[in-house]
């Protein structure tokens, strides 16, 4: 495969995926911003009553949304163990972790990542990490009981199979009733794609980045800080030629 390394806005660093033509991460958000911003941060917060977490993160990557997860808990003395299953593909990146340029916020798990990186899997008593180097929709048919969802794979435009209805019906299929899906896609055919699978759909405004899609395994309200609740069903009305993302269009 092949990989640039690209200095983001906020210090930390990136890569470039030739393979994918896309950065791993917003190179003017930044790198360890956009994970917190877009994805640690809501879903904790969301769940900061519970003390233990099944998290399911698509895909590892560089590991930033693992690893800013394990900071964030750090920083915030939270009592709560975390366990967390992340699938990824590129064994030849996964293999690479051990030599990549974390930022200052990730010194104190190096030893994490270097045994992530070798040997695709941690635990100790706070943090259990399993990364499945494979296929992601064929993982999740070993998942249950998922509180939040880092929905947080290339875009629909090259990776088109992590963002369709069928795949939503399949992360559906593994939550818990309280769950909560994270990502920085707001468009509307990604947000059919999760609606219809009977999940609520709002807009989130974080403090340090651009607006990102939250969905909620349950029906009613949400009224927490920064969600704007979006009607689906009047935007379909609105929008005739709108349509969810099918794995066979």
């Amino acid at each position: 495969m092949g990989y640039g390394l690209i200095l983001t806005s906020d210090g930390t660093y990136t890569l470039y995926s030739k393979e994918f033509k896309q950065n791993y991460h917003s190179q003017k958000e930044g790198a360890l911003n956009e994970s917190l911003s877009k994805h640690i941060i809501p879903a904790l917060t969301y769940h900061k009553e519970k003390k233990e977490l099944n998290i399911l993160d698509i895909c590892f990557g560089l590991g930033y949304n693992t690893l800013a997860t394990l900071y964030y808990i750090k920083q915030n003395n939270l009592d709560i163990k975390v366990n967390i299953f992340s699938p990824e593909f590129d064994k030849e990146l996964l293999l690479s972790l051990k030599d990549f340029n974390y930022p200052d916020e990730f010194k104190e798990f190096k030893n994490i990542i270097d045994i992530l990186s070798n040997e695709f899997k941690y635990q100790d008593d706070k943090f259990n990490i399993e990364i499945f180097n494979g296929d992601a929709r064929k993982y999740l048919n070993s998942l249950k009981k998922i509180d939040i969802v880092y929905q947080d794979a290339f875009s629909s435009d090259v990776n088109r199979l992590l963002w369709t209805q069928e795949y939503f019906k399949e992360i559906k299929s593994v939550l818990n009733d309280d769950a909560i899906i994270t990502t920085y896609s707001i468009a509307t055919p990604i947000r059919l794609s999760i609606y219809n699978n009977d999940l609520t759909i709002y807009e989130y405004k974080p403090e340090n980045s651009n607006r990102i899609t939250i969905a909620l395994n349950k029906k009613e309200i949400h009224e927490g800080a920064n969600y704007k609740y979006i009607d689906m069903e009047l935007k379909q009305q609105r929008n005739k030629t709108a349509r969810a993302l099918k794995d066979k269009d």
